[in-house]
């Protein structure tokens, strides 16, 4: 079976490809190099080519005839996106609706979307299951969830048959050492925390007047190897026509989630650092809180995280930039 991964060379999408490889998938990757790196999709065909260009993605969907495919390809920070928005709104909306009509266009009819939990804005009800109100407090949020309403018309118009994955905070590199997070400049806090660590300086956290116990942002810390296995088990669903699993959106997450004072205090201990942290003014459209419900994903799917404690994610970053960063 043939899959092609759009947005297959950044962070995410490339562990997904090498994940989706070993489970013996042929994999082509789709993906402009603007913010992915071509040493991350070794041994892998790459068409280099942006959503933009909808004659590329045609092209490239005619050409590979993939049985199905994962779109990963997307600006994902949610800080930037409510300074440019049009930069968002852009490349998130009208990239993947380029995506979609050119499925149509080829008959491509499987597709697995790479969504957020930052769609549900701030939740009234911690852990947060998919029926929880879809209320952004971002444009980042509001880009994805406009994604979504556009796959569910396409499936229904169109008959693209489709698995909306909404994950949570992805974190950690691969088990083997192999991939990591390479973003330039970085902006999740574990990266940027252990970063600042190897540079032997100290970090930030923004704000600490949120509604948490301790005042900082709580969030839900998924491994990105178990956020590639989710990928391959909705793919497969997909392939196999399973009707009751597929057209339908799951949460990725552990259901455990840790502040960023946790956090901060966690990669002190395992890195041992002599750094410190200071508490800097918040962020706009930052929610308070964010812990996946993802009961429906692990029944459904037969789902579950097996890399995503805290310890585990630390130690394989910490492993990755200190080997990424000296590079």
């Amino acid at each position: 079976m043939k899959v092609l991964v759009v947005g297959g060379a950044g962070y995410i999408g490339s562990i997904t490809n090498s994940e989706l490889k070993k489970a013996n998938f042929e994999t082509v990757v789709f993906d402009s190099l603007e913010n992915g790196h071509k040493w991350a999709i070794k041994n892998t065909k790459l068409i280099r080519g942006n959503l933009l260009n909808i004659d590329e993605i045609k092209n490239a969907l005619k050409s590979e005839k993939p049985d199905g495919v994962i779109h990963f390809a997307a600006y994902i920070e949610a800080g930037e996106s409510m300074i440019d928005p049009a930069k968002y709104y852009r490349n998130n909306i009208i990239g993947s609706l380029n995506l979609l009509d050119a499925m149509v266009q080829t008959n491509a009819n499987n597709l697995v979307f790479s969504s957020t939990a930052a769609v549900y804005g701030n939740p009234k009800r911690i852990p947060i299951a998919e029926k929880s109100p879809k209320k952004p407090t971002n444009c980042y949020g509001e880009t994805k969830l406009a994604v979504e309403k556009m796959i569910k018309w396409f499936h229904k118009i169109h008959n693209i048959n489709y698995v909306t994955l909404r994950y949570f905070n992805a974190s950690g590199a691969t088990i083997d050492g192999s991939l990591g997070e390479a973003h330039q400049p970085e902006s999740h806090i574990i990266p940027i925390f252990l970063t600042h660590i190897l540079q032997e300086r100290d970090f930030a956290i923004f704000g600490d007047d949120y509604n948490t116990p301790d005042g900082t942002c709580v969030r839900d810390y998924i491994h990105v190897n178990d956020l590639a296995s989710a990928h391959i088990l909705a793919l497969k669903a997909l392939l196999s026509k399973q009707n009751r699993k597929i057209n339908t959106v799951y949460n990725v997450g552990t259901g455990k989630g840790y502040s960023n004072k946790e956090i901060a205090e966690k990669i002190i201990h395992i890195t041992k650092t002599k750094n410190s942290y200071q508490i800097e003014p918040r962020r706009s459209g930052d929610p308070d809180e964010l812990v996946a419900n993802s009961n429906k994903i692990k029944q459904v799917l037969n789902w579950s995280p097996k890399h995503s404690d805290l310890e585990t994610i630390i130690t394989t970053a910490f492993r990755w930039h200190n080997k990424y960063n000296t590079a």
